[in-house]
């Protein structure tokens, strides 16, 4: 990827950004719109950038603790991000669009989770937010095509030894099932990083700012915009060098880091829950299939990620 710009030059942007948000922030009647970035022709502005904050706060409570300069920062790298999703999706299909019923039911997923009963509710948040309804249509859009497209292309090379699973369900107390809250930060190196300097980074991030802000600063997961969250998941659903490292750790705690195809990732135990079930077999054989299935295809999402995003200019205007 290249980034044509010196540390000063990248220094002033970064104040005139600091400077020039807060003033939006402050005052509606603000009309400015200056170019920040060049994503091949695809362009980012300080509107958007500011927008985008918009959205994340939406998403994530959290964020509103953060700094400006540390939003900014974030914000940024989301909007990076979509947008090199969007260059690689318009080379694939003719258009980025979804069916519209499945599109409102997806949008309904998203106020329900925000714990908002109606569409009328919905849209007085996002006036409040000064959130515009269709750029989060098309937000969720190329998130959703996108998935379709790393399906496409690298489900025949997902590999689950179902029988293996099958064994271990039967030899286990499945009676009892522990499940684990768990937030993830998956982050890759650059080429002038190391993974010790990258590591020591995160983690002073997260005893500043707590697990979830880091995630959305640092992970290149799809999960970084929901601070990491994985939700719920299964102990039986969990590959044994993750749960490996698992087992010793308490609520609030996190993993080392561990190595992962396309990058590396540090896990954090949000809950932790073990109750008696009656557990149907067959559910459960298919729902550690699915979960497996989902892990492996997101995983082949990020290295497809990394190679599309070396060959993407970036530049600072």
């Amino acid at each position: 990827m290249a980034i044509q710009s010196i540390n000063f030059k990248k220094l002033f942007l970064n104040f005139f950004l600091i400077i020039f948000i807060s003033s939006l922030c402050f005052s509606s009647q603000a009309k400015e719109n200056k170019i920040l970035l060049s994503i091949n022709k695809e362009i980012i502005t300080t509107v958007d950038v500011l927008n985008e904050i918009n959205y994340l706060r939406l998403l994530n409570k959290e964020i509103r603790n953060l700094d400006n300069k540390t939003l900014i920062e974030i914000a940024k790298n989301s909007l990076i991000k979509n947008t090199i999703k969007k260059i690689e999706l318009q080379k694939n299909i003719k258009e980025i669009k979804l069916n519209e019923q499945y599109l409102d039911k997806l949008i309904t997923n998203m106020y329900s989770k925000l714990g908002l009963k109606n569409e009328k509710d919905f849209e007085a948040r996002l006036k409040e937010n000064n959130i515009n309804i269709e750029e989060i249509r098309e937000k969720i859009s190329i998130e959703v095509i996108w998935n379709q497209l790393i399906y496409k292309k690298f489900i025949k090379q997902v590999k689950i030894d179902k029988e293996k699973i099958k064994d271990s369900l039967t030899k286990k107390n499945i009676q009892y099932q522990k499940k684990y809250l768990l937030s993830e930060i998956v982050f890759d190196i650059k080429e002038n990083e190391n993974l010790n300097d990258k590591t020591k980074l995160i983690k002073d991030n997260i005893k500043k700012n707590g697990f979830k802000n880091t995630a959305l600063l640092f992970s290149i997961a799809d999960t970084s915009k929901l601070g990491g969250s994985l939700g719920w998941i299964n102990e039986n659903s969990i590959s044994e060098k993750i749960k490996q490292e698992l087992l010793n750790l308490k609520i609030g705690q996190q993993t080392d880091t561990i190595l992962i195809p396309g990058g590396f990732l540090v896990l954090n135990i949000d809950n932790i829950s073990k109750e008696k079930k009656e557990i149907n077999f067959e559910e459960e054989l298919n729902k550690i299939i699915n979960d497996k299935t989902n892990e492996q295809l997101t995983q082949f999402s990020n290295i497809y990620f990394n190679k599309v995003q070396k060959n993407i200019t970036i530049n600072e205007i």
